[in-house]
């Protein structure tokens, strides 16, 4: 609660003879604080009273900060990504760090995350937050395509459009995809009776390499992203992808949250938006995507998010069903 809450909520016990009850469901205060309070102004005759929290000074975040992180946490929730409890820790450290807080407690990088009695003090300064335990939604409900979730897609999708008259240049979409060296062979006229049939290739044991595009509703596309299966990025890896590429080195070849987001300020930069000129970006809700580190930039840029429901993209995701297909047909033609 706020100061001036406790300081109306006396006043309404001691001037306007309210139960310590009503005043503090009121007010929105605790009861017992109060009444201690109310004991306090009462005994020592005290004029004037003022209510210091006592909690200022173990507060990391401000309220304007705490607002944040509970926005966050109410918008994952939304779209079946809820956060547990050393999830909120978690993102409440990483959170101080990004916004170079000076008071941070010790133990918080011991653990490499915010302390139990901060999340209680948080919970408790939040009053739309509580630990909840989520329903085992069902695979008919929550993980595969079907009306429910194609509805709850599009109502927030429309919700967004409403909010300003974007153009399909300014409305975008996000997805990767794997390449590998080695191409799956197409079917080849053989001899009858045959149990195995080979055909050449680049490898028997191919390396992934993992390719992240950007395109708008007006056939508009960006310079994609490579991320190589090394430990070092070279700039020769490029020779012959499109001007303005970007390139990036990762053991696994496979996206990652960090590079995610060196990925998402690269097509930030080629879209032309800002918070003058919004777009929209359709992606999926993989946990690589949605960090916060990319809710920040999007809101700086203005970029508004709009996210696939889980294990919906084969259906939904429009690089998935119209590109991509086609992409590696012809990525595997050229191959042979």
């Amino acid at each position: 609660f706020e100061a001036n809450e406790m300081e109306r909520a006396v006043h309404d016990v001691v001037h306007s003879t309210k139960s310590v009850r009503s005043a503090a469901r009121e007010n929105n205060v605790d009861r017992t604080t109060l009444s201690r309070y109310v004991r306090d102004v009462r005994t020592k005759g005290i004029e004037g009273f003022q209510f210091k929290q006592s909690f200022v000074t173990k507060q990391v975040f401000t309220n304007d900060e705490e607002g944040l992180l509970a926005s966050y946490r109410i918008q994952c929730s939304k779209i079946f990504h809820g956060l547990t409890r050393k999830g909120c820790q978690n993102l409440a450290f990483r959170f101080a760090k990004a916004n170079n807080k000076t008071n941070i407690p010790p133990s918080w990088f011991t653990n490499n995350q915010a302390g139990k009695d901060w999340l209680s003090g948080f919970l408790s300064r939040q009053q739309d937050l509580s630990l909840r335990l989520p329903e085992a939604t069902s695979l008919a409900r929550s993980i595969s395509f079907n009306k429910h979730n194609v509805e709850l897609f599009f109502n927030n999708l429309g919700e967004v459009l409403k909010r300003s008259s974007y153009q399909p240049r300014q409305i975008w979409n996000l997805d990767e995809t794997g390449i590998t060296t080695v191409q799956k062979p197409s079917r080849v006229i053989s001899q009858k009776g045959l149990k195995q049939v080979g055909q050449i290739t680049s490898a028997e044991r191919g390396t992934l390499v993992t390719m992240c595009c950007c395109v708008n509703a007006a056939g508009q596309a960006l310079p994609p992203v490579y991320i190589f299966p090394r430990v070092h990025f070279k700039d020769h890896m490029l020779f012959g992808s499109p001007s303005g590429s970007l390139g990036l080195a990762a053991l696994s070849g496979w996206m990652n949250s960090e590079m995610f987001t060196q990925s998402f300020v690269h097509f930030i930069n080629h879209m032309g938006v800002s918070k003058s000129n919004p777009g929209i970006l359709v992606m999926d809700n993989h946990k690589s995507h949605l960090s916060l580190d990319i809710i920040k930039i999007a809101r700086d840029n203005g970029v508004r998010i709009v996210t696939f429901p889980p294990h919906c993209s084969h259906r939904l995701q429009p690089l998935d069903v119209s590109v991509y297909g086609p992409f590696k047909t012809y990525y595997n033609a050229a191959c042979s």
